[in-house]
């Protein structure tokens, strides 16, 4: 999955993003569209997403969306995370998903083997 390189959301960006993901099924449309509304600096879990978008159950698939999430970092699916508080996956890598969370003032913990978000 390649990771845009845009720095800055501005309203045309947005614009532009909100049409490309029309091409996109509806179940990664709602996720992505609610990912977008976690504020910086703050994570949310799948299960809340899952649970936002009024399918309290599919926080796997909630994962999977944002797995195909092709307008990283603008739909910000580094923000969220496992209900454990552990980081879960980021189709960039986990480096750059830890980079993005601690850049946005987040931080984070290593726990024996576990690298989690400080709540």
């Amino acid at each position: 999955m390649k990771c845009l390189g845009i720095k800055k959301l501005n309203s045309k960006s947005l614009f532009k993003i909100k049409l490309l993901i029309k091409k996109y099924p509806k179940f990664y449309q709602k996720v992505w569209l609610t990912v977008m509304k976690i504020p910086k600096g703050e994570v949310r879990s799948y299960k809340w997403v899952a649970k936002k978008i009024g399918v309290p159950d599919s926080y796997r698939s909630v994962g999977n969306a944002l797995n195909k999430n092709p307008f990283s970092p603008i739909i910000p699916c580094h923000r969220v995370i496992k209900t454990d508080n552990t980081l879960g996956g980021f189709s960039c890598g986990l480096k750059q998903k830890i980079f993005l969370l601690k850049k946005e003032g987040v931080k984070i913990i290593k726990t024996g083997n576990k690298i989690k978000v400080e709540i």
